[in-house]
Formats: C-alpha cells, structure tokens, sequence
C-alpha cells in the first residue's frame, strides 16, 4: 500500500509539476511581452472583475469537486447530478454579473469596466460545461492528461492574446485571451474524457454531496471575499493602476508559490484520502511538509532579494513599484504551502466544519488587520499581510496537532533549518543586489549565487529534503524513459 502510493504520489506531482510549470513558464513569457503593450492601468481593470469570476468559479463548484473525490465509489447518477446543478448555477452567476456591470462600472467610474465585465463573464458559462470532466482526471490522479489540456489552452490562448495587444486592443486583449482559454479547455475536456452527462439527476445523491462540500462552498466564498477585498480597496481607494502594479506583484509571487501550492492540493489530497492510519498518514504528511518547504522557501525568499532587478529587466522601468510590492508580498505566500497541507488534512479527515471554522475565525482577524493598514497606504497593507499570513498559520496548525499530532510546533521544528537557511541566502543576494548596480549582473550573479549557498549548504549539512528531492528526481526521470 505504502509503496503504491508512493508511485501515485509521485506520477502526480511529476505531471502536476510539468503543467503549473510550463503554463507559468508560457504565462511567464507572453507576459514580458504583453506587459510592455499593455499598461498597469489595463491589468488594473481585469483586476477589478477578478471578484465576480473568482465568486461564479466558487458558486458553480460548490464544493463538489472534493465531495467526488473523497467519494469512495462514485456512480454515473453523482457525475450527472453535480453537472446538471454547476450548469444550472453558471447560468444564474452569469446573469446577475450581466445586470450589475453597470453599477460596478460607476462604482469605480471606469466605463469601460461593464462591456468588459459582460463580454469576460461567458467564462462562468463556459466553466459550467467541464467542471465535471476536470474532476474526474483529478479524482483518477489522470494528471497527464490535465497537464496536456492547459498546456495547450495557454498557448493558443497566450498567442492570440498577444496578437490582439500588438494590433493595439489594451484591455480587450486580455479579455480575448481569457474567454479563449476557457473555450479550448472545455472544447478538450469534452472530446478527451470518456464521461458524458446523462438525464440523471437524483435527489439523495445532491443531498450526501452537498452535505460535504457545502461547508466547503462556505468556506471558500469566506476566503475569497478576504481574497478579493485587496484589489476591491486598492481599486476604490488608489487607482487602477495602482492595482495593476500589485496584480503583477502577486501573479509575479504565484508562480512558485501558488504553482507550488496548486501542486501540493491536486495531488495529496486524492493519495492521502487513501491513508486509514493515523501514524502512516502522520509520517507521509511530515515529510510532505518538509520537502515542500525545502523547495518553496528558497524559491519564494530568493524571488524576494532579486525582485527589482527581474522586474527592470522584464517588463520595464513603469512596472518598477512593482518591484517594491513583490518585495514584501514573497514574505506573505511563502507560507501558502504549509497552508494548503494543513487544510487538506481537515478534508481528508472529513471534518469540512473544521475547515469552515477556521476559515471564519481568520478572515476575520485578517479584515481586521487590513482596516488597520489601509490609512498607512498600499505597502503598509502588503506588510500586515504578512502577519495576517502568519497567524493563519498559527490558527490552520491546530486542529492538524489535534487530529495527528503535528501541531504548530512540531511543523515549526521540521522547517526551522530550511527557514535559517533560505534567510542566510537571501541577506547574501541582498547585499550583493545592494552593492552592485548594474542589473543585469544583479539578477544572473544573484540567481547563481542564491542557488550556490543553499544548495551547497543543504548538501553539506546533509539536509534529508535535498536526499528526498533527488530520489524524487530520479524516480520521475526513471518513470519517463
């Protein structure tokens, strides 16, 4: 059992790793060229609809994905249950976001805000349509596959966005961009996966689902009004281009963080839902928690001491409070990780009152924080962010300790050495970047550098996470002959 695990486990982080990595990396790319089309007061007004597409996403799944996915022996009747209700909940987001574009639009006194929020909001229709087939690969750890489809999607998508920036469309560009890559996922989903929907929709089934994943819906909607109310503030109160600088600053600080992150959800959630023992589930979970760490801190700490360099010479000297913001907000998704673990486990364990629990309790400590540094202005609120983040570990670890026995400091205990050490990295890049004007060699001497002291350090210290790593390493190369 453990052994088979262990190949699910890794199967699903390779192909999970290769596509969040390469969409970023596509991502990651097109953007240095979009952004020196586009300007941040354009990525601003996408960022103001990103409230109404995030909450439809969170209504039309509903907590159903995991629901099926814990599910033991999910039947044809649940998949066309879930399918039918997303459908039916699309179509009613979409409608309410049609009828209040034009008072989003005069809220923010951006006009062009409600054609663009209309025309942006088929997505939510769309989405309806593959939320099902999605879940499925996901249930199956069909990880290949879903890596397949989206590389796809952001390509296509990435080139005909870029095609409509160069002709001179600003913000449609993007909106172009976006509808198109929720049209070819769908288009694949539908013609890759065997299931298909049938006229079944049962009472009792949408009952035991919904069940489970309405405390998740709960939840998630809690979250992502905390989520959503910085670019709500920053919007109303700033600019939008204000907004536009800290919606790169934080696409800029996903791309290890919430690929990372979006790794760890989709595939420990669905292995170790097949754990039945505390103790084997306690052990896979610490080392989970260690290797994961070993690889975000460095790369989140060391995005943090080269930001303003990467972002110079990226996309530009206007994008250069990007820097500053990117600078702090690494410090805050840093811990994302270790969040996303500890919330797995309460799914895992079936208590999604828990989960709902905590997510209450440290939304509202974080409104709380954020009320006390809007006055401050917009770098002060990306520093109590790291607070907020920090005791949403705190509150997230508790009920882990109480569960398996791997609370707060325990989980610190097995991460301090690769936290003093991603700390040791960065005050060396830092000093360097401080020193050394030119930014080109701040940003590839920095890089080698930073790559240099910790894994020099991790090998000489005989760090177990850099051994756990490479094993993973070599399975997965030796899987991909």
């Amino acid at each position: 059992m453990a052994s088979e695990l262990k190949q699910k486990t890794i199967k699903g982080l390779a192909w999970n790793s290769i596509q969040n990595f390469s969409n970023r990396g596509i991502e990651f790319l097109l953007m240095l060229f979009m952004a020196r089309l586009l300007s941040p007061k354009e990525y601003g007004i996408i960022g103001l609809t990103s409230i109404f597409m995030t909450f439809a996403s969170t209504f039309i799944d509903s907590g159903f994905a995991n629901a099926l996915i814990r599910k033991k022996n999910t039947t044809n009747e649940d998949y066309s249950t879930v399918f039918f209700f997303n459908n039916l909940i699309s179509l009613i987001c979409y409608s309410f976001v049609f009828f209040i574009a034009p008072w989003v639009a005069r809220f923010y006194n951006i006009p062009v805000l409600c054609p663009v929020l209309r025309v942006l909001g088929f997505q939510i229709i769309i989405q309806g349509l593959c939320s099902v087939q999605n879940t499925i690969l996901k249930k199956n750890l069909n990880f290949k596959k879903r890596a397949k489809i989206s590389i796809t999607r952001n390509i296509v998508s990435g080139f005909v966005g870029l095609f409509f920036a160069w002709n001179g469309f600003g913000v449609w560009a993007l909106v172009i961009q976006a509808l198109t890559a929720s049209f070819i996922s769908t288009l694949l989903l539908w013609s890759t996966t065997k299931w298909h929907p049938s006229l079944l929709f049962s009472k009792k089934s949408f009952q035991e689902l919904f069940g489970y994943g309405s405390k998740l819906l709960a939840s998630s909607l809690i979250n992502n009004i905390y989520s959503e109310i910085y670019p709500i503030v920053i919007g109303k109160i700033f600019s939008p281009s204000i907004l536009g600088h800290y919606s790169r600053a934080r696409h800029w600080a996903k791309f290890p963080s919430a690929n990372l992150t979006g790794i760890l959800q989709n595939v420990t959630f669905p292995v170790l839902a097949k754990v039945q023992d505390d103790n084997q589930l306690s052990d896979i979970y610490r080392r989970m928690i260690k290797t994961s760490c070993f690889i975000v801190f460095p790369l989140m700490i060391g995005l943090s001491a080269i930001a303003k360099p990467l972002i110079l010479f990226t996309i530009g000297e206007k994008w250069e409070f990007c820097s500053t913001l990117l600078q702090i907000i690494c410090f805050s998704m840093v811990w994302h990780p270790l969040h996303s673990l500890n919330l797995n486990l309460l799914q895992v364990k079936g208590r999604s009152d828990l989960f709902l629990k905590l997510e209450i309790i440290k939304k509202i400590l974080g409104i709380i924080i954020l009320c006390v540094s809007i006055p401050l202005g917009i770098v002060a609120m990306c520093y109590f962010s790291i607070l907020s983040s920090l005791i949403s570990l705190f509150i997230n670890t508790y009920y882990t300790g109480k569960l398996i026995n791997v609370g707060f400091l325990k989980q610190m205990r097995d991460i301090t050495p690769t936290l003093l050490l991603s700390m040791i990295m960065f005050a060396a890049v830092s000093i360097f970047v401080h020193i050394v004007n030119n930014i080109y060699i701040q940003l590839v001497v920095g890089i080698l550098l930073g790559a240099t002291i910790y894994l020099g350090c991790s090998y000489l210290l005989k760090f177990q996470e850099l051994k756990e790593v490479l094993v993973m390493y070599k399975d997965i190369k030796n899987r991909n002959k």
